[in-house]
């Protein structure tokens, strides 16, 4: 899987992207990113990827110029066009979800990731995405901690990034839409009396599932 997140700010990734999970995934080839800079695209000697809007009003607006030529240049060697989406990472795009994130796990080979900021996008940029995307009903001062989550849940679903086969399975949200959780204990087994349920330090896997099975519960 490939992961190409356009951006005016990339350095914001490198730290996340170099550590844990993300990081193990691209040194064991199971997944690409580039970051690309915005400001490279654009035309205009003062590198401006934004404008004040027609009609006016509060803030800038992102031109779709330099945005037009990013994405072009990108996809320009793409072989199978099916297999890549590009998204704009939007407060008013569709909720991002696991189900979501399986998708692209499984559909796709490519994902495009164009990071919003100030007041959004020139409304033609959303001609020149397949998908508008959003994380959650608040604001964000721009699309790169979206570009982040999105990259982290959809690594996670690749075969071979997580360490046992069966880890995705467990997670919370793997069992359906809903939040689903049972309690989880670590040493000690005695902290200032609150005790570790005695099932769970049998070593019976069968009733440590039926116990977890009972215990769970929807968020």
């Amino acid at each position: 899987m490939q992961f190409d997140i356009i951006t005016i700010f990339p350095e914001i990734f490198n730290s996340y992207f170099n550590e844990s999970i993300l990081k193990i995934a691209q040194e064991k080839k199971k997944i690409e990113i580039k970051v690309h800079n915005l400001r490279d695209y654009t035309l205009d000697k003062h590198k401006n990827t934004d404008d004040t809007p027609y009609g006016g009003g509060p803030g800038m607006i992102m031109q779709v110029e330099p945005i037009d030529r990013a994405i072009r240049w990108i996809t320009k060697n793409s072989k199978d066009k099916k297999n890549t989406k590009v998204i704009a990472l939007d407060p008013g795009g569709k909720m991002f979800t696991q189900k979501v994130a399986t998708k692209y796990a499984q559909d796709l080979d490519r994902i495009i990731l164009l990071c919003g900021r100030y007041e959004g996008f020139d409304a033609r940029v959303y001609k020149l995405v397949d998908e508008r995307l959003s994380i959650g009903e608040y604001v964000l001062s721009g699309g790169e901690l979206p570009a982040m989550v999105v990259t982290e849940a959809v690594t996670r679903l690749l075969p071979g990034v997580l360490g046992h086969e069966h880890s995705t399975l467990e997670e919370s949200y793997s069992m359906g839409l809903d939040y689903i959780e049972y309690p989880q204990y670590t040493r000690p087994e005695d902290y200032k009396g609150d005790k570790v349920p005695k099932i769970l330090l049998s070593g019976d896997h069968g009733k440590i599932k039926e116990w977890r099975q009972k215990h769970r519960k929807k968020g």
